[in-house]
Parts: structure tokens; sequence; C-alpha cells
């Protein structure tokens, strides 16, 4: 019975126990059909989840004053004219850019057809790198005044206050190459080659209008015209910068005049070296980044609340050094709201004693670390005897322990806004010249706040 059962109904079955043949049939799979018609009766909206964080920047930007983008577009009812975007489009995709931390036109262009969300913002609106690349770049005036009005709306719902800012900078690479740095006297002779360059190639489309396609050649003359107003940029920085270190060297002729140096310090001094410039971005600067090394970049000032962490006030400039820029920032934040910050929070890189003296006759408590004296005999937080009275405050008022428990809100504000911007792309810009380059600040820190608005307020 048994042997019948094995040859019979049951043979084919394995052995219990026995490992599978490795040479047994092919296997069974699911495979992709992508030619099967389907009816999926879906928008896009539904495509979204509810709680995704695209749905807050569009309800942000919703309830923005975009007034004054309205008032440049030309197509209006009653007149003939190609309608564009709506410009809260074109705002929201670059903010839900900025917090997912893209910066180039040509991602965002290409996400708006492939990636659900951007598509989502769209809402079927057509859009190319050129629209968005020139909306982010020209906005720099309409981004300040958003960034203004955000942070006033925290102070408003009682989550932010300015009565307490504290300020860092951050040094951000440009986009200029180090080999790119000429001296004046190099830049001359570039300069000379440029415009030689646009003659030889208008005498060349004179004498044969056929050399080359017209769209080739409007490119390559487009090309050299760019080349030479860029040299011509980068001339006019170096001859700024050579005026500035002849009356740095005046100025300090005049001081050694009234305190002469001994012979062998004067022998000792070396003479100011020859400035220069970029011919990719005329106002960038070499500066010490982070890490130690020299690169072209410019310094972007965060002045932000120790209360909500959201930004008041960007500046940005081509100075490496942060000394002197306290009281313009907080100059800056008196023009924008009226009143100025309380008490000013920075580190020991912005103690200018002339700046603390001008904020102190203005009423704002500075909160900056003293500088370590020469004399190691001598206490840093005794006031000297020339002292202004400001400056002489700001010595005894650091030496507390309450003003060392205010400082310690710096870090934990300043460096974050710092940080964060960071992580959202602000490591290099893709733009060249000051105002642009000031104008992605504000995305970023437009993009800030909104993000506070989130932790704050709720969606």
């Amino acid at each position: 019975m048994g042997s019948c059962d094995r040859d019979g109904l049951f043979g084919a079955l394995p052995e219990q126990g026995a490992p599978a043949r490795a040479g047994g049939g092919a296997p069974r799979l699911r495979l992709a059909e992508r030619s099967q018609v389907e009816w999926r009766p879906l928008s896009l909206d539904e495509l979204v989840p509810e709680d995704h964080r695209v749905r807050l920047v569009w309800e942000f930007v919703d309830g923005l004053d975009l007034s004054a983008l309205h008032a440049t577009i030309k197509a209006v009812e009653g007149r003939a004219g190609h309608p564009p975007a709506d410009p809260r489009i074109l705002m929201a995709l670059w903010l839900y850019a900025t917090v997912e931390g893209i910066g180039s036109a040509r991602e965002v262009a290409r996400l708006c057809g492939e990636h659900v969300a951007f598509q989502w913002l769209c809402g079927g609106v057509g859009t190319n790198a050129k629209t968005l690349v020139d909306f982010r770049v020209a906005q720099g005036a309409v981004l300040e005044r958003l960034l203004v009005d955000s942070f006033a709306a925290l102070v408003r719902a009682g989550v932010a206050s300015l009565d307490r800012v504290a300020q860092d900078g951050v040094r951000v690479r440009a986009a200029a190459g180090a080999a790119s740095f000429r001296r004046h006297s190099t830049l001359e002779d570039c300069l000379r080659g440029a415009e030689q360059a646009v003659r030889d190639l208008r005498a060349e489309l004179d004498a044969d209008p056929a050399a080359g396609s017209r769209r080739q050649a409007a490119a390559r003359q487009r090309a050299a015209k760019e080349r030479e107003r860029r040299v011509r940029a980068a001339l006019a920085a170096t001859a700024e910068l050579k005026a500035r270190q002849q009356d740095k060297v005046r100025r300090q002729a005049e001081r050694d005049a009234r305190k002469p140096k001994p012979a062998a310090a004067q022998a000792r001094k070396k003479p100011e070296p020859e400035p220069r410039a970029s011919t990719t971005d005329a106002e960038a600067r070499v500066m010490k980044m982070a890490d130690g090394g020299f690169r072209p970049a410019f310094n972007v000032q965060f002045a932000s609340d120790t209360t909500s962490g959201a930004i008041a006030g960007v500046s940005v400039d081509p100075i490496g050094s942060d000394m002197g820029k306290m009281a313009p920032m907080n100059d800056q934040l008196a023009a924008h709201y009226g009143r100025r910050p309380r008490q000013h929070l920075a580190d020991g890189g912005f103690a200018k004693l002339d700046d603390i003296e001008a904020l102190a006759r203005d009423g704002v408590e500075t909160f900056v670390p003293v500088p370590t004296p020469r004399d190691p005999g001598r206490d840093r937080h005794v006031p000297l005897p020339d002292d202004p009275p400001g400056v002489a405050a700001w010595r005894e008022r650091m030496k507390s322990d309450a003003a060392k428990t205010i400082y310690k809100e710096r870090a934990a504000t300043a460096e974050c806004a710092n940080a964060q911007a960071r992580n959202r792309g602000l490591t290099r810009f893709l733009v060249r010249g000051l105002d642009k380059v000031r104008t992605i600040a504000l995305w970023h820190a437009l993009t800030h706040n909104m993000v506070c608005s989130w932790r704050l307020i709720g969606a």
C-alpha cells in the first residue's frame, strides 16, 4: 500500500525534510504592467495628504500682502496680453523649495513636472526656469517688506518681541572663483582685450553676415559684451579699494606724525598690497571662512528675537569683519519697526566702542564680551579714564552675573538661525552682485519666519 502511494497519487511530492531542488521551475512573480489603461477619478488636491507641509506654505503665502506684485502686472481686464502666473504660486514655489534646501531654478522647474507637492502648488499653471529665476532675484524690496510684516505679525500674536535681539554673521561662498581676482593693472589689460574681442566680432559680422547663424552670432556678441561689463565693474571696484587704501595710509601717517614711532618699527612696516577684484563678481571679497580657509564670499547678518527665534532684520556686505555692524543693524530695526530693541546681543567680534556708545545714547544696552586687555594685570571690566559714559557702563555691566545670563541667549538664538539657514542651502550663492545676494538672504529669512510661525502659532 505504501509503495502504491509513492508511485501513484503522492509519488511526485518531495520527501519530508528534503531541501528544494535548485534546478526547479521558474519563479512566479508579479510583473509591472505599464500599458494597462486605468481610470482614476482623482484631483491634485487628493494626491497631497492633509497634513503635508506644502499646504502650510500655501496658507502662509495666501495670507501675505502681495499687492506690490499685482501692481506690476500689465495684463489687466480690457487689455490684450498673455496673463502671467499668479505671484502667489511663484512665491510659494520658492518658499517651499527653500524649506527643502533647493536653490536651483532648473531643479525647481524639473520638480514642478515630476513632484506631486510642486505640482499641487502650480495647480496646472506652467512655469520654467527663466520665469522662476527672474522672479527670485527681482523681489528684494517686496521680500524686505514681507519679512518686516511677518515679524510684526508674530509680535502682534504675542509670541515674539523686539525687546532683546541677537545678531550674528555668516560668511557665504560667492559665485566667483579665487582665480578670477585680478589686480588693477592686470584688469586694464583684460579690458583692452575684451574691447578688442567685441570689435573683432562686429567686424566679422559686418564682413560676412553669413559666417554663422544669427543666434550663434548674437550669443557670442552677448558673451563678449558681458565679459567687457564685468571687467569694467572689477576695474571700478579696484579703483574704489585703492582710494580707500590711500585714505587709510594717509590717516595712519597723520597718526604717526602726532605719535612718532621708532625708526625700526617704521622699517618693519610692509607696504599695502595692490587691491584685487573678481572679473566674475566684482562685489565679492576674499574672506576667512569658518574652516580657516580664504575664499570669495559675502557676509550675511541676521538679527533674531531671543523670545521666538524669528529674524527681524537682514543685512549683507562684502566685508569679512563683523566690527562696526551692530549700530547699522539697530538703526535698520528702528527704521522698520518704529522703535529700537531695548537690548542688543552680539559676540566679541562686534565690540566696536563707537557702536556701543552710539547705542547707549539711543537707550540700547549692549551685551558684548569685553576684549581681553593687552596688559594682563588690568581688569577689563574697570572703565578706562577716557571711556565715554556708554562704554564705561558696558564694561561694568558685562561683569555682572545677570549680564552673563542674558548673553547666553545669543548662541541659542543667532547661531541657531544661521545654522538653519545653512541647512536649507545657504552655503553658496548661485547669483552674482550684492543686490541679488541680499535678495537670496531675504528669501531664507522669510522662510525662517514662516517655519517659526508654524511652531509658535500652529497651522
